[in-house]
């Protein structure tokens, strides 16, 4: 139990119905979780408002309400809080209920369009190799150092995130590396935390159904850096043409990294092979097993930040030639024809332009690139026509298919991308809406040499169609082709 006064510390309130010196048991804002003595907080979410659910959680045994305007009725015996905005009360609620973990631990946010996934879980395995208790709040997964929990959200609610930072600091955690994306920043999930240290990646098409136009969602992930405080460090990749603008407002220590630039931190590709990538880093070699261009970026980022949390470059750089790539990030399998598979979660433009760039860059240019691909549903639709065209120019022949449609058509899906397909390029695509098919033709289409990529979906082993999730992973079903095809 913990005492409401406590847990309102630091909320902006406008009223107060009842007595704040009350016990209350825990912060809930989903009316459907509560529990007797519960304070619940009329959060209000994109698509539902917690105000229309106050009576609902008074019914269930709720004696504290936190919402923006009061009720009709006002209920003797239950507290109401009104404050300027739910969702900030929300996390300030939440951190404060839980003890502020945040401020118990070294927090990184790594925040961008790209790359957010490989670098936090990148620095979770170097971190656990330099011998650190390290945790993970990541899309893939949650990591309270060994002991794994299910991720639902990149950036999860503000009460599971101060959840689990209490879990880190209780289990001794001594670095904690989350996500931080910019549906968590829009909606207050990480006000109230304290952050170490924040890194950017790149900034790209995505995400526009949510914030409208780029301009938005720029400015959205400018204010996670803009908010970090003085101690804390601030590093950006200066390559990024949105890089240096992070940095204009932070209080933070400001750091860069780069592969073009001058910058704090300097890498240089020195060569490239499907088995990793030879390079330097301020003047010293190193070997990865990462491919891509854009991997690289992100291993400079993580050789950058775990510099700055103390760690020795030698120690870095040997950890560093030991990382494995994170799970459905240019993963691959090869059959016994030499055919490689590749799983990658490309699913913006840039993402899917940059690893196709980078099979283009490494293929000696005999083999023929197959490229599977779809859009998800009730996502931004302005992106569906460039990474058809995207996947066209860059491929010898691309098969559009179903990836997470959710509660559209997907045939609709797959017509709104097949108009950014040029005419020249036309004759090297085809529709396959079944997407077990659409691998399966492309696993048919392919010799020795050649190179399939499977886009979109990555590390997750499930399609959403009409509302519900079944089982489908495309590293799995790739190779059930190659086994069926006997090549594997």
């Amino acid at each position: 139990m913990k005492n409401l006064k406590d847990i309102l510390y630091k909320v902006s309130i406008e009223e107060v119905s009842g007595s704040t010196n009350v016990d209350v048991n825990a912060v809930v804002f989903d009316s459907r979780n509560i529990v007797k003595n519960d304070v619940f907080v009329a959060f209000k979410g994109v698509s539902v408002d917690g105000h229309l659910f106050i009576e609902k959680a008074i019914a269930l045994g709720a004696t504290v309400i936190v919402c923006q305007e009061f009720p009709s009725e006002i209920i003797e015996g239950i507290t109401y809080v009104k404050v300027v905005d739910t969702n900030v009360a929300l996390a300030i609620i939440a951190s404060n209920y839980y003890d502020n973990p945040s401020s118990k631990l070294p927090l990184i946010g790594v925040t961008g369009t790209n790359g957010k996934t490989t670098i936090a879980t990148l620095l979770y395995q170097l971190f656990k190799k330099a011998g650190y208790k390290v945790g993970l709040l990541s899309t893939v997964k949650v990591l309270v150092d060994n002991e794994e929990f299910k991720a639902t959200h990149t950036t999860p609610d503000s009460v599971a995130i101060n959840s689990y930072l209490d879990k880190m600091v209780e289990a001794g955690v001594d670095f904690c590396f989350m996500e931080v994306s910019s549906h968590g920043i829009h909606q207050k999930r990480t006000e109230g935390l304290v952050f170490a240290g924040g890194i950017f990646t790149n900034l790209s098409h995505d995400h526009l159904d949510y914030h409208e136009t780029f301009a938005e969602y720029r400015n959205v992930k400018k204010e996670f850096f803009d908010a970090l405080p003085k101690n804390a460090f601030a590093l950006t990749n200066l390559d990024d043409k949105n890089g240096s603008y992070m940095l204009q407002n932070t209080r933070a220590a400001k750091k860069t990294y780069a592969l073009k630039t001058i910058a704090d931190f300097k890498a240089k590709i020195l060569e490239k092979q499907l088995s990793g990538t030879l390079i330097t880093v301020d003047g010293v070699e190193v070997w990865t097993k990462l491919i891509g261009v854009f991997n690289i970026y992100n291993l400079t980022a993580i050789i950058a930040t775990a510099e700055l949390l103390g760690l020795e470059k030698l120690e870095v750089l040997t950890i560093v030639s030991q990382l494995e790539s994170v799970s459905g990030r240019f993963e691959y399998v090869v059959s016994k024809d030499g055919v490689t598979a590749i799983v990658d979660y490309a699913h913006t433009p840039d993402a899917l332009k940059n690893v196709l760039e980078t099979i283009n860059d490494i293929r000696t240019g005999n083999e023929q690139v197959i490229t599977v691909v779809g859009c998800g549903g009730d996502r931004d639709k302005t992106k569906r026509p460039k990474m058809a065209n995207i996947a066209a120019q860059l491929s010898n022949q691309v098969v559009f298919t179903s990836d997470n449609p959710r509660t559209e058509n997907p045939q609709t899906i797959l017509e709104e991308m097949e108009v950014g397909v040029s005419s020249e390029n036309y004759r090297k695509t085809l529709t396959v809406l079944d997407r077990k098919q659409a691998i399966k033709t492309a696993c048919k289409f392919s010799n020795a040499g050649d190179i399939i990529l499977i886009a979109g979906k990555g590390h997750e082993n499930y399609q959403e169609i009409n509302g519900i999730r079944t089982h489908f992973d495309d590293l799995e079903e790739v190779k059930n082709c190659f086994n069926q095809l006997n090549n594997l």
